[in-house]
């Protein structure tokens, strides 16, 4: 593979907007499709989604993938037909392992759980990977990560990779892929690891990516056979970076 980076722009992205949510898709979803634009490495869906108050995505089925969510504002309410049901939050990392089949519902409506009404939106961003292996149990979990290590640097949040093991990192079924945030203050930088595909996320703030520029919030870079690029917040910004040492075979 040649080393390549590859900027994507927030307003590039293909974007779903009805009455209750505003998502913007970096990869195909739903009704807007490109075949060239399917996937990077293991990651297929990088959904930045902003939903309204009492509002959500009904309940709905999922099948033989690993779903995180990561919550920047406001709160969502999960429940599926596992018996797993609670509220994620900023700092709140979730995974579902879809398996052999389950279904679950993602709604801005936490006062049902208790709790007075609110009228926040709910921003968050939705992160979908292949598993290794087909038809396994569905799955849950959740864990939180403190605030204090997501402002020291990146922070693996969900992994599948054997070096994480005994780390703050939520488990998904893929041994080559691992999810990684921080929240950086202006002036501050972190170093991207090494790996045969990498995709940066800025969902929050603005960077500086070190030999590409400034990414806004809402950019994308995908990185292929190349890393440790330095990433420095511009302005208070958050990242998300999937680290990937395989890809769907074509």
């Amino acid at each position: 593979m040649n080393p390549t980076i590859d900027i994507r722009r927030a307003d590039d992205r293909y974007k779903t907007r009805i009455s209750w949510l505003d998502s913007k898709h970096s990869f195909s979803f739903s009704g807007h499709y490109d075949q060239a634009n399917t996937h990077h490495g293991l990651l297929l869906v990088n959904n930045d989604d902003v939903v309204l108050p009492g509002a959500g995505f009904e309940t709905h089925p999922h099948r033989d993938m690993e779903i995180v969510t990561w919550v920047l504002d406001g709160s969502l309410v999960h429940q599926d037909s596992t018996g797993h049901s609670g509220v994620i939050y900023p700092g709140l990392a979730q995974r579902m392992s879809a398996g052999t089949g389950i279904l679950h519902s993602e709604k801005n409506d936490a006062w049902r759980l208790g709790g007075e009404r609110h009228d926040r939106p709910v921003h968050f961003v939705q992160m979908w990977v292949v598993p290794d292996e087909r038809g396994i149990t569905p799955g849950y979990e959740q864990l939180e990560i403190p605030g204090a290590e997501l402002a020291g640097g990146l922070v693996p949040v969900a992994s599948g990779m054997d070096k994480h093991d005994g780390e703050a990192a939520i488990r998904i079924a893929n041994r080559y892929a691992a999810l990684y945030a921080a929240r950086l203050a202006p002036g501050q930088s972190v170093a991207l690891p090494d790996a045969s595909f990498l995709h940066l996320f800025v969902p929050r703030g603005s960077v500086e990516l070190e030999g590409a520029g400034a990414l806004a919030e809402g950019d994308a870079v995908r990185f292929t056979a190349t890393g440790g690029h330095r990433v420095t917040a511009i302005d208070a910004a958050e990242i998300l970076v999937w680290e990937m040492h395989a890809a769907l075979a074509a």
